[in-house]
């Protein structure tokens, strides 16, 4: 098998899909990688580590995507990238179909190739390991971006997130205690924040309240509980996981509108479309705008302003995966595992994932898995 690495294309991504370390791994377990020149530059992985671990530097990107049985990427290919895909191929990325745009899907089915999300991928235990550790680095990245945001100079609240003796600190509220929710809270109790976390599960609660003590208030997050936490907070972080309808936009407009002037939105939701009403993506280079007084940050590769952390990160979460696909193939492996099924969106061009039916009201014919 011949394993494809791009160089990110997407607007400030700095993350590579394997780190060097990574290849070697799957040159051992018997794949050849090819690896296009100066995909891991911008994480401080050199051309030379990853010739030193066995892969293959090409120097053009059509050179690594014509080579790949599976082609390996961080974000969802861009449409100048489109060209690069090639029949029958298997696309293995973040495909964020909440953001995604139609003719994506529309040029997977069309060359019968086989997508897969890596956000979607399910571990055994139930869980998605890939976009779960993604989400604990944009969680840890949350609480920094507030600090910056509050500042006066940055056309914030000018509250200092930990406070000082004699001065409360902000109040950071974050809707939901999943991966994300639970890092961001921890990270900002880390710096002083007082902190409120609303989720409508009340085992997640419990347990964040036991990882964390009584240091954070736990609260149902019923629509009056989150109409009062949005107008308290000086921070407000959207943390749910978006699986319906009602929870896409669950803080309305008018509930931006009760905010005081000058405070922070961080929705780390926006990859699956936002729950806030007002938010739309932004980018690392230009991350916030203002509406009806609020700063809204939205950037929807967060974890890539750390890009050496989570390129290792996704290494460790990917190896098992992809090991899988070089002893067992492609085909093999959608037979028999029902958590690889999960993220399977398109296979061999017909679409399988309900979600594609969700969003984009296309017949599909899905899998039988653990979703």
């Amino acid at each position: 098998m011949i394993i494809g690495i791009l160089k990110e294309r997407f607007e400030s991504e700095q993350r590579v899909a394997l780190s060097p370390f990574g290849v070697e791994a799957l040159v051992q377990a018997g794949a050849q990688v090819v690896i296009e020149r100066e995909a891991g530059a911008s994480a401080r992985f050199s051309d030379d580590q990853y010739r030193e671990a066995g892969g293959s530097v090409v120097y053009s990107a059509e050179e690594a995507a014509g080579r790949a049985d599976v082609l390996v990427k961080v974000m969802p290919p861009m449409e100048s990238e489109f060209e690069l895909l090639h029949e029958g191929q298997t696309l293995l990325s973040f495909l964020l179909l909440g953001m995604s745009k139609r003719p994506f899907i529309d040029h997977l089915m069309a060359h019968s190739m086989t997508g897969v999300g890596m956000e979607l991928l399910r571990g055994k235990g139930g869980s998605y390991p890939i976009l779960r550790i993604m989400s604990e680095i944009s969680g840890q990245i949350a609480a920094m971006v507030s600090g910056r945001w509050l500042r006066s100079d940055q056309g914030g609240r000018g509250v200092l997130l930990g406070g000082v003796p004699g001065v409360a600190p902000a109040a950071v509220v974050i809707l939901g205690v999943g991966a994300s929710g639970f890092a961001a809270a921890q990270a900002c109790l880390g710096l002083g924040a007082q902190v409120i976390v609303l989720d409508n599960d009340l085992e997640r609660l419990r347990r964040a309240e036991q990882a964390l003590g009584k240091r954070i208030t736990t609260v149902i997050a019923s629509p009056e509980n989150i109409r009062r936490g949005v107008k308290l907070a000086d921070v407000f972080i959207g943390a749910i996981s978006i699986t319906d309808d009602e929870s896409h936009h669950i803080v309305t407009e008018e509930m931006v509108k009760t905010m005081k002037a000058g405070a922070v939105i961080i929705d780390i939701a926006i990859n699956q479309g936002g729950c806030v009403e007002t938010i739309r993506p932004t980018t690392i280079k230009d991350p916030v705008y203002e509406m009806h007084g609020v700063l809204h940050y939205a950037v929807p590769n967060m974890p890539s302003m750390v890009a050496r952390s989570a390129t290792y990160a996704l290494t460790n979460a990917l190896l098992p995966v992809l090991r899988t696909l070089i002893s067992a193939g492609v085909e093999k492996a959608i037979e028999d595992d029902p958590y690889f099924r999960c993220g399977v969106v398109t296979h061999r061009g017909m679409p399988t994932h309900k979600l594609l039916h969700d969003l984009y009201d296309i017949d599909v014919e899905p899998f039988d898995c653990n979703c």
